[in-house]
């Protein structure tokens, strides 16, 4: 183990962690009209991170791998916390808690790029923690009682299956006699398939906790609605990136003699099947969007069931998560350039009087959907595809119909929005918006959709 080099491959993690506390500490001596020297220190060390990002290396005795799975996972994390201080702006600027909102989105972005590089089930506990403890922290930071009880919500949850995911990380120990990923396999292999399946139920249950998906799902809706938008937007994005790679690097470890293919193809099943009943019922477009981002957790749970026996299911993964990032951060965006709208019908006369945020939000809600040409549309693609040639055809089945069903709820949005505004409609006719959000929707719809275009040459290419 040479300390220097190790120091080197996580010059990124370093960034982060580093441009975190310059943004504090900068915050604590500057007057409130002058945060926005802490926002551009989280810019620049996010942008500092997606181009220090590489691949091919590991990291202290092996612990921490540097390769496809995080790599992929810093620039998407790193992207997707810069647009979300980006959307934050206008809502954040002059606010009691700038300088520390910025700080913590970079902790908890560090959180999540840990666990998606994680090759040790320690390592895993450390990123674990230190993805969770800043998000509780920044749902609450705006002081609100909806805020206030999402933070304790998600808190209370994040509490318990993180003790269930340090049980199995106990059990797995005990069993294989080590907690480096490389020695699970063979140290599982000839144990008992009830105690490592234990083991398995343990640690996945802690990482869907921060996927967002059955069983620790319950946490989201709620801090969607309740934090402040920027924060939903992160606690909505962020963590699911690093749950999701944190639980495919693992279950490429995993052997066969536990059916664990099968229980995540289920727990795909549940997540996006629940996620979109609990949508249809929804008026607050925010809380709409955070049982759509459950929902999305099913379908990138599908190559999960094919880790390691199929090449397309990493890539699918990759190419899933960054169109979601984009699709769900441009949705947001336009919630956070018009905060007051908080039902769905508030948006009536949208089109009308803001034509390009309006197309904004529909390139946006049909990304999500997995419309053509969108980023979402390639994503879903690739996901079926990799679960199709992995044997779990009934789940694509259950995919494609959750699909068609998703865009029912999303058209209860879009609809308002290109109806004329009628008198007794919330805040008719005002819509004047935050500019910074505004620009973000709008970047965010050129990004899905040079993303979907772009990627769907790659693939009829390739194909």
């Amino acid at each position: 183990m040479n300390p220097g080099t190790d120091a080197l491959v996580l010059l990124p993690e370093i960034l982060m962690l580093a441009g975190a506390i310059a943004a504090l500490l900068a915050g604590s001596f500057l007057p409130r009209e002058r945060q926005w020297v802490s926002r551009a220190i989280g810019l620049a060390a996010l942008v500092a991170t997606v181009a220090a990002s590489g691949a091919g290396a590991a990291a202290y005795s092996g612990s921490y791998i540097v390769d496809a799975v995080s790599s992929g996972g810093r620039l998407v994390v790193a992207v997707s916390a810069l647009l979300v201080i980006l959307l934050g702006t206008d809502e954040l600027r002059g606010s009691e808690r700038e300088s520390e909102t910025y700080s913590l989105i970079l902790l908890a972005s560090l959180g999540a790029m840990v666990l998606a590089g994680a090759a040790d089930l320690l390592v895993l506990i450390a990123g674990f923690l230190l993805a969770s403890i800043p998000l509780y922290a920044l749902i609450g930071l705006g002081r609100t009682p909806s805020g206030g009880e999402a933070a304790l919500k998600t808190y209370l949850q994040g509490v318990f299956f993180g003790i269930l995911l340090m049980l199995g990380v106990t059990v797995l120990y005990a069993t294989a006699g080590t907690t480096s990923y490389p020695g699970l396999a063979a140290g599982l292999e000839p144990a008992s398939t009830a105690v490592v399946g234990v083991g398995l139920v343990g640690v996945l249950a802690g990482l869907m906790f921060k996927a967002g998906a059955v069983p620790g799902h319950f946490w989201v809706p709620d801090a969607a609605e309740g934090a402040g938008t920027a924060a939903a937007a992160f606690a909505t994005t962020v963590p699911k990136i690093g749950g999701i790679l944190a639980a495919y690097r693992l279950l490429e470890h995993m052997p066969q003699t536990v059916a664990w293919p099968l229980l995540v193809a289920l727990l795909s099943a549940f997540t996006m099947t629940l996620g979109n009943l609990a949508a249809f019922a929804q008026q607050n477009p925010r809380r709409l969007l955070g049982w759509s981002t459950v929902s999305q957790s099913g379908y990138l749970l599908m190559p999960l069931a094919v880790a390691g026996a199929v090449p397309l299911a990493l890539p699918a993964v990759l190419v899933y998560l960054a169109g979601y990032a984009a699709s769900n951060l441009a949705a947001f965006a336009v919630i956070a350039a018009y905060p007051h709208r908080n039902v769905l019908t508030g948006y009536e006369g949208f089109a009308a009087a803001r034509p390009g945020q309006a197309t904004a939000l529909v390139v946006a809600l049909l990304s999500l959907v997995g419309t053509p040409p969108t980023a979402v549309f390639l994503g879903k693609l690739t996901v079926f595809t990799a679960a199709w040639d992995g044997g779990f055809w009934w789940l694509t089945v259950v995919a494609a119909a959750n699909t068609v069903a998703s865009l029912f709820y999303y058209l209860r949005w879009l609809a308002p929005a290109f109806r004329a505004a009628s008198p007794d409609s919330p805040g008719a006719g005002d819509f004047n918006h935050r500019p910074w959000a505004a620009g973000v929707a709008l970047a965010g719809a050129v990004l899905i959709l040079a993303a979907g275009i772009g990627g769907g040459l790659v693939w009829a290419g390739l194909a």
